[in-house]
Protein backbone atom coordinates (compact mmCIF):
# COMPACT_ATOMS: atom_id res chain seq x y z
CA UNK A 1 0.00 0.00 0.00
CA UNK A 2 1.28 3.34 -1.18
CA UNK A 3 2.45 5.52 2.24
CA UNK A 4 1.30 8.83 2.17
CA UNK A 5 2.48 11.61 4.42
CA UNK A 6 0.09 14.38 5.47
CA UNK A 7 0.85 17.84 7.50
CA UNK A 8 -2.08 18.83 9.75
CA UNK A 9 -1.78 22.81 11.33
CA UNK A 10 -4.26 24.05 14.13
CA UNK A 11 -3.82 27.60 15.67
CA UNK A 12 -5.61 28.10 18.84
CA UNK A 13 -5.37 31.52 20.81
CA UNK A 14 -2.14 30.68 21.94
CA UNK A 15 -0.59 27.90 20.68
CA UNK A 16 -0.63 26.38 17.26
CA UNK A 17 -1.04 22.24 17.28
CA UNK A 18 0.78 20.54 14.54
CA UNK A 19 0.70 16.42 13.38
CA UNK A 20 2.29 14.41 11.15
CA UNK A 21 0.57 11.55 10.09
CA UNK A 22 1.71 8.55 7.46
CA UNK A 23 -1.50 7.43 6.21
CA UNK A 24 -3.93 6.04 9.49
CA UNK A 25 -0.48 6.26 12.02
CA UNK A 26 0.61 9.95 13.69
CA UNK A 27 4.41 10.67 13.73
CA UNK A 28 3.86 13.26 16.30
CA UNK A 29 1.50 15.29 17.09
CA UNK A 30 2.35 19.05 19.31
CA UNK A 31 1.13 22.12 20.34
CA UNK A 32 4.06 24.89 19.46
CA UNK A 33 3.14 27.61 22.00
CA UNK A 34 3.45 31.71 21.18
CA UNK A 35 4.22 34.19 23.44
CA UNK A 36 0.76 35.64 24.31
CA UNK A 37 2.86 39.21 25.34
CA UNK A 38 3.53 39.08 21.53
CA UNK A 39 0.15 38.07 20.34
CA UNK A 40 -1.22 41.11 22.18
CA UNK A 41 1.02 43.39 20.39
CA UNK A 42 -0.76 42.59 16.55
CA UNK A 43 -4.14 44.56 16.02
CA UNK A 44 -6.01 41.85 14.20
CA UNK A 45 -5.60 37.95 14.27
CA UNK A 46 -4.18 38.06 10.39
CA UNK A 47 -1.73 40.14 11.35
CA UNK A 48 -0.27 37.47 13.31
CA UNK A 49 0.42 34.82 10.10
CA UNK A 50 4.21 36.19 10.19
CA UNK A 51 4.89 36.13 13.70
CA UNK A 52 3.32 32.25 13.73
CA UNK A 53 5.06 30.99 11.01
CA UNK A 54 8.15 32.12 12.35
CA UNK A 55 8.08 30.34 15.12
CA UNK A 56 6.49 26.85 13.43
CA UNK A 57 9.39 27.30 10.98
CA UNK A 58 11.78 27.50 13.72
CA UNK A 59 9.86 24.27 15.39
CA UNK A 60 10.40 22.23 12.48
CA UNK A 61 13.92 23.39 11.82
CA UNK A 62 15.15 22.21 15.20
CA UNK A 63 13.04 19.03 15.56
CA UNK A 64 14.33 17.91 11.79
CA UNK A 65 11.06 17.76 10.55
CA UNK A 66 11.60 18.05 6.92
CA UNK A 67 8.07 18.41 4.91
CA UNK A 68 9.52 18.08 0.99
CA UNK A 69 7.56 15.69 -0.73
CA UNK A 70 4.67 15.76 1.65
CA UNK A 71 1.13 14.99 0.07
CA UNK A 72 -1.38 17.02 1.63
CA UNK A 73 -1.42 19.75 4.28
CA UNK A 74 -4.36 20.62 6.00
CA UNK A 75 -5.72 23.75 7.71
CA UNK A 76 -8.43 24.34 10.69
CA UNK A 77 -10.57 26.07 8.83
CA UNK A 78 -12.36 29.29 9.86
CA UNK A 79 -14.70 32.29 9.06
CA UNK A 80 -15.27 32.06 5.39
CA UNK A 81 -18.86 31.91 4.04
CA UNK A 82 -20.91 28.91 5.42
CA UNK A 83 -20.35 25.73 3.81
CA UNK A 84 -22.09 22.27 3.65
CA UNK A 85 -19.91 19.62 5.40
CA UNK A 86 -16.66 18.26 3.63
CA UNK A 87 -13.15 18.27 2.51
CA UNK A 88 -12.38 21.81 0.21
CA UNK A 89 -9.39 22.70 -1.54
CA UNK A 90 -7.95 25.75 -0.44
CA UNK A 91 -7.93 28.11 -3.33
CA UNK A 92 -7.48 32.02 -3.64
CA UNK A 93 -11.16 32.89 -2.89
CA UNK A 94 -11.04 31.00 0.21
CA UNK A 95 -8.66 32.18 1.71
CA UNK A 96 -9.69 36.11 0.98
CA UNK A 97 -13.45 35.33 2.40
CA UNK A 98 -11.40 33.55 5.01
CA UNK A 99 -8.85 36.28 5.89
CA UNK A 100 -12.08 38.78 5.80
CA UNK A 101 -14.28 36.58 8.29
CA UNK A 102 -16.70 36.88 5.47
CA UNK A 103 -19.15 33.96 7.53
CA UNK A 104 -18.88 36.16 10.66
CA UNK A 105 -16.68 34.59 12.38
CA UNK A 106 -13.42 36.35 14.31
CA UNK A 107 -11.53 33.32 15.28
CA UNK A 108 -7.90 32.19 15.53
CA UNK A 109 -8.83 29.69 13.50
CA UNK A 110 -9.00 32.03 10.75
CA UNK A 111 -5.26 31.56 10.38
CA UNK A 112 -5.46 28.00 9.74
CA UNK A 113 -5.91 27.66 6.00
CA UNK A 114 -3.59 30.69 6.03
CA UNK A 115 -0.98 28.64 7.54
CA UNK A 116 -1.53 25.75 5.17
CA UNK A 117 -1.18 27.29 2.23
CA UNK A 118 1.98 29.36 2.97
CA UNK A 119 3.59 25.38 3.86
CA UNK A 120 1.97 24.14 0.77
CA UNK A 121 3.87 27.13 -1.31
CA UNK A 122 7.42 25.84 0.22
CA UNK A 123 6.80 22.16 0.21
CA UNK A 124 3.82 21.41 -2.20
CA UNK A 125 1.01 18.65 -2.02
CA UNK A 126 -2.31 19.51 -2.09
CA UNK A 127 -3.99 22.04 0.27
CA UNK A 128 -7.02 21.49 2.24
CA UNK A 129 -9.35 22.24 4.69
CA UNK A 130 -12.04 20.46 6.29
CA UNK A 131 -15.60 20.94 8.40
CA UNK A 132 -14.53 24.56 9.31
CA UNK A 133 -17.02 25.90 11.97
CA UNK A 134 -19.22 27.49 9.89
CA UNK A 135 -20.63 24.18 8.48
CA UNK A 136 -24.62 24.84 7.99
CA UNK A 137 -26.99 22.15 7.42
CA UNK A 138 -29.58 23.92 9.67
CA UNK A 139 -33.06 22.97 8.52
CA UNK A 140 -35.48 26.28 8.22
CA UNK A 141 -36.99 26.61 11.18
CA UNK A 142 -34.19 26.71 13.04
CA UNK A 143 -33.03 30.28 11.11
CA UNK A 144 -35.97 32.13 11.86
CA UNK A 145 -34.73 35.34 15.05
CA UNK A 146 -37.93 37.62 16.03
CA UNK A 147 -36.82 40.34 13.71
CA UNK A 148 -37.38 40.51 10.10
CA UNK A 149 -34.20 40.16 8.22
CA UNK A 150 -31.99 38.50 10.77
CA UNK A 151 -31.49 34.92 10.93
CA UNK A 152 -30.07 32.46 13.10
CA UNK A 153 -25.84 31.57 11.91
CA UNK A 154 -24.35 27.98 12.29
CA UNK A 155 -20.73 28.60 14.16
CA UNK A 156 -19.80 25.68 15.84
CA UNK A 157 -17.04 23.11 16.73
CA UNK A 158 -18.30 21.60 13.52
CA UNK A 159 -15.01 19.28 12.84
CA UNK A 160 -15.05 17.46 16.37
CA UNK A 161 -18.65 17.36 16.62
CA UNK A 162 -18.95 15.21 13.21
CA UNK A 163 -15.81 12.90 13.95
CA UNK A 164 -17.65 12.46 17.68
CA UNK A 165 -20.85 11.40 15.52
CA UNK A 166 -19.58 9.52 13.10
CA UNK A 167 -16.62 7.51 15.79
CA UNK A 168 -19.84 6.73 17.80
CA UNK A 169 -21.88 5.22 14.92
CA UNK A 170 -19.10 3.32 14.06
CA UNK A 171 -18.87 1.88 17.51
CA UNK A 172 -22.48 1.11 17.32
CA UNK A 173 -21.97 -0.72 14.39
CA UNK A 174 -24.34 1.80 12.60
CA UNK A 175 -23.95 4.22 9.96
CA UNK A 176 -23.80 8.13 10.95
CA UNK A 177 -26.45 8.77 7.98
CA UNK A 178 -28.78 6.53 9.93
CA UNK A 179 -28.83 8.08 13.68
CA UNK A 180 -30.43 10.63 15.17
CA UNK A 181 -27.43 12.13 17.76
CA UNK A 182 -27.01 15.13 20.17
CA UNK A 183 -23.54 15.87 19.80
CA UNK A 184 -21.89 18.25 22.64
CA UNK A 185 -18.42 19.74 22.43
CA UNK A 186 -17.73 20.89 25.76
CA UNK A 187 -14.78 22.69 26.48
CA UNK A 188 -13.52 26.57 25.94
CA UNK A 189 -16.60 26.89 24.34
CA UNK A 190 -19.91 24.67 24.11
CA UNK A 191 -21.68 23.60 21.30
CA UNK A 192 -24.96 21.28 21.32
CA UNK A 193 -26.00 19.96 18.12
CA UNK A 194 -28.77 17.70 17.01
CA UNK A 195 -28.05 15.50 13.97
CA UNK A 196 -30.57 14.16 12.14
CA UNK A 197 -29.65 11.44 9.74
CA UNK A 198 -26.19 12.75 9.48
CA UNK A 199 -27.23 16.39 9.01
CA UNK A 200 -26.72 19.36 11.82
CA UNK A 201 -29.97 20.69 11.72
CA UNK A 202 -29.89 22.72 14.90
CA UNK A 203 -27.79 24.28 17.18
CA UNK A 204 -26.58 27.08 19.50
CA UNK A 205 -24.79 29.73 17.62
CA UNK A 206 -21.40 28.78 19.90
CA UNK A 207 -19.10 31.18 17.47
CA UNK A 208 -22.10 34.03 18.38
CA UNK A 209 -22.33 33.53 22.28
CA UNK A 210 -25.30 31.56 22.17
CA UNK A 211 -26.05 29.02 24.41
CA UNK A 212 -24.72 28.00 28.12
CA UNK A 213 -21.80 30.26 29.84
CA UNK A 214 -18.63 28.73 29.65
CA UNK A 215 -14.65 29.15 30.63
CA UNK A 216 -14.81 32.50 28.35
CA UNK A 217 -18.20 32.78 26.97
CA UNK A 218 -20.79 34.37 28.77
CA UNK A 219 -23.83 32.93 26.91
CA UNK A 220 -27.48 33.59 26.29
CA UNK A 221 -29.11 36.67 28.48
CA UNK A 222 -31.99 38.34 28.29
CA UNK A 223 -32.15 41.26 25.84
CA UNK A 224 -33.17 43.22 29.02
CA UNK A 225 -30.24 42.37 30.95
CA UNK A 226 -28.03 43.22 28.12
CA UNK A 227 -29.38 46.53 27.57
CA UNK A 228 -29.55 47.52 30.97
CA UNK A 229 -26.11 46.14 31.98
CA UNK A 230 -23.62 46.23 29.25
CA UNK A 231 -25.07 48.84 26.68
CA UNK A 232 -22.86 51.48 27.88
CA UNK A 233 -19.91 48.69 27.27
CA UNK A 234 -17.88 49.53 24.23
CA UNK A 235 -18.78 46.97 21.35
CA UNK A 236 -14.78 45.66 21.78
CA UNK A 237 -15.65 44.94 25.58
CA UNK A 238 -18.93 42.99 24.46
CA UNK A 239 -17.13 40.81 21.93
CA UNK A 240 -15.07 40.33 24.69
CA UNK A 241 -17.55 38.81 27.19
CA UNK A 242 -18.92 36.72 24.33
CA UNK A 243 -15.79 34.98 23.91
CA UNK A 244 -13.02 35.76 26.18
CA UNK A 245 -13.51 37.37 29.02
CA UNK A 246 -17.07 35.92 30.31
CA UNK A 247 -18.46 33.18 31.50
CA UNK A 248 -16.40 31.30 34.62
CA UNK A 249 -13.69 34.21 33.75
CA UNK A 250 -15.93 37.03 34.29
CA UNK A 251 -16.96 35.12 38.02
CA UNK A 252 -13.27 34.57 38.74
CA UNK A 253 -10.76 36.30 36.72
CA UNK A 254 -9.39 32.69 34.84
CA UNK A 255 -10.77 30.44 32.30
CA UNK A 256 -8.37 27.65 33.96
CA UNK A 257 -11.20 25.26 33.97
CA UNK A 258 -8.82 22.59 36.62
CA UNK A 259 -8.29 25.89 38.89
CA UNK A 260 -11.74 26.29 39.62
CA UNK A 261 -12.68 22.92 39.87
CA UNK A 262 -9.80 22.57 42.32
CA UNK A 263 -11.65 25.54 44.54
CA UNK A 264 -14.89 23.44 44.39
CA UNK A 265 -13.26 20.66 45.53
CA UNK A 266 -11.62 21.98 48.20
CA UNK A 267 -15.25 23.34 49.40
CA UNK A 268 -15.47 27.34 47.84
CA UNK A 269 -19.05 27.19 47.72
CA UNK A 270 -19.31 29.93 45.11
CA UNK A 271 -17.14 28.16 42.87
CA UNK A 272 -19.76 24.90 42.79
CA UNK A 273 -22.24 26.78 42.40
CA UNK A 274 -21.19 28.72 39.27
CA UNK A 275 -19.58 25.37 37.61
CA UNK A 276 -22.95 23.86 38.37
CA UNK A 277 -24.79 26.25 36.77
CA UNK A 278 -22.74 25.91 33.62
CA UNK A 279 -23.37 22.17 33.62
CA UNK A 280 -27.41 22.48 34.42
CA UNK A 281 -27.53 25.50 31.47
CA UNK A 282 -25.58 21.99 28.99
CA UNK A 283 -27.82 19.86 29.85
CA UNK A 284 -31.28 22.32 29.57
CA UNK A 285 -29.75 22.92 25.69
CA UNK A 286 -29.39 18.84 25.21
CA UNK A 287 -33.28 19.10 26.37
CA UNK A 288 -33.84 21.53 23.94
CA UNK A 289 -32.06 19.15 20.56
CA UNK A 290 -34.24 16.19 21.92
CA UNK A 291 -37.43 18.42 21.19
CA UNK A 292 -35.62 19.17 17.31
CA UNK A 293 -35.52 15.69 16.92
CA UNK A 294 -39.15 14.75 18.23
CA UNK A 295 -38.03 12.54 20.92
CA UNK A 296 -36.63 10.15 18.70
CA UNK A 297 -32.58 10.07 19.63
CA UNK A 298 -30.48 7.25 19.29
CA UNK A 299 -27.75 9.03 21.96
CA UNK A 300 -26.62 11.93 23.74
CA UNK A 301 -22.07 11.84 22.40
CA UNK A 302 -20.01 14.30 25.19
CA UNK A 303 -16.92 15.03 23.57
CA UNK A 304 -14.54 18.04 24.69
CA UNK A 305 -11.84 18.92 27.10
CA UNK A 306 -14.08 19.72 29.75
CA UNK A 307 -15.31 15.85 29.78
CA UNK A 308 -12.02 14.80 31.98
CA UNK A 309 -14.31 15.81 34.96
CA UNK A 310 -16.11 13.11 36.52
CA UNK A 311 -18.77 15.34 37.57
CA UNK A 312 -19.70 16.58 34.55
CA UNK A 313 -20.75 13.61 33.23
CA UNK A 314 -23.04 12.20 35.78
CA UNK A 315 -24.72 15.70 35.66
CA UNK A 316 -25.60 15.63 32.34
CA UNK A 317 -26.18 11.92 32.55
CA UNK A 318 -28.53 12.30 35.80
CA UNK A 319 -30.43 15.21 33.74
CA UNK A 320 -30.48 13.47 30.47
CA UNK A 321 -30.08 9.83 30.46
CA UNK A 322 -33.91 9.29 30.25
CA UNK A 323 -33.87 11.02 26.68
CA UNK A 324 -31.61 8.47 25.55
CA UNK A 325 -27.96 6.62 26.40
CA UNK A 326 -24.85 9.19 26.93
CA UNK A 327 -21.99 8.26 25.70
CA UNK A 328 -18.29 9.94 26.49
CA UNK A 329 -15.44 10.53 23.73
CA UNK A 330 -13.14 12.60 25.93
CA UNK A 331 -10.90 15.53 24.51
CA UNK A 332 -11.30 15.96 20.62
CA UNK A 333 -10.98 14.51 17.46
CA UNK A 334 -9.78 17.01 15.05
CA UNK A 335 -6.10 16.28 14.14
CA UNK A 336 -7.08 12.56 13.61
CA UNK A 337 -10.16 13.92 11.39
CA UNK A 338 -8.37 16.02 9.41
CA UNK A 339 -5.73 13.62 8.40
CA UNK A 340 -8.19 10.89 7.48
CA UNK A 341 -9.96 13.23 5.39
CA UNK A 342 -7.13 13.78 3.28
CA UNK A 343 -6.47 10.48 2.96
CA UNK A 344 -9.53 9.33 1.83
CA UNK A 345 -9.13 11.93 -1.22
CA UNK A 346 -5.16 10.99 -2.13
CA UNK A 347 -6.64 7.74 -1.90
CA UNK A 348 -9.27 8.62 -4.46
CA UNK A 349 -11.98 7.41 -1.98
CA UNK A 350 -13.62 10.58 -1.57
CA UNK A 351 -14.09 13.89 -4.20
CA UNK A 352 -12.44 16.99 -2.81
CA UNK A 353 -15.46 19.87 -2.97
CA UNK A 354 -14.64 23.52 -4.16
CA UNK A 355 -15.08 26.65 -2.23
CA UNK A 356 -18.52 28.16 -3.60
CA UNK A 357 -17.18 31.59 -2.52
CA UNK A 358 -20.78 32.49 -1.49
CA UNK A 359 -23.11 31.06 1.89
CA UNK A 360 -24.70 28.04 1.69
CA UNK A 361 -27.71 29.16 2.61
CA UNK A 362 -28.69 32.52 0.99
CA UNK A 363 -32.00 33.03 1.83
CA UNK A 364 -35.87 31.24 1.49
CA UNK A 365 -36.39 32.17 -2.00
CA UNK A 366 -32.60 31.39 -3.26
CA UNK A 367 -31.90 35.02 -2.75
CA UNK A 368 -29.58 36.98 -0.20
CA UNK A 369 -31.89 38.99 2.73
Amino acid sequence: MKKYRIFVINPGSTSTKLSLHENEKCLFSTDVFHDSSVLKTFPTINDQLDYRMKVVSEFLKENEIDLKGIDAIVGRGGGCYSVVSGIYEVNEKLLEDTRNCAGGLYHSSNLGVQMAERLHREYGGICLMMDPPVVDELQDLARITGVKGIYRRAICHALNLKAAARKHAQNMGRRYDDLNLIVCHIDGGISITAHEKGRMIDGNDAGGGEGPFTPTRMGTMAVTDINRYLWEKSSEEIRSMCSQTGGLSSHFGTSNSDTIHKLMEDGNREAERVWKAMIYQTARYIGAMAAVLKGKVDGIVLTGGLCRFDDVIDMIREHCEWIAPVSVYPGEFEHETMALGALRVLRGEEEMKQYPGKPAWEGFDGRSE
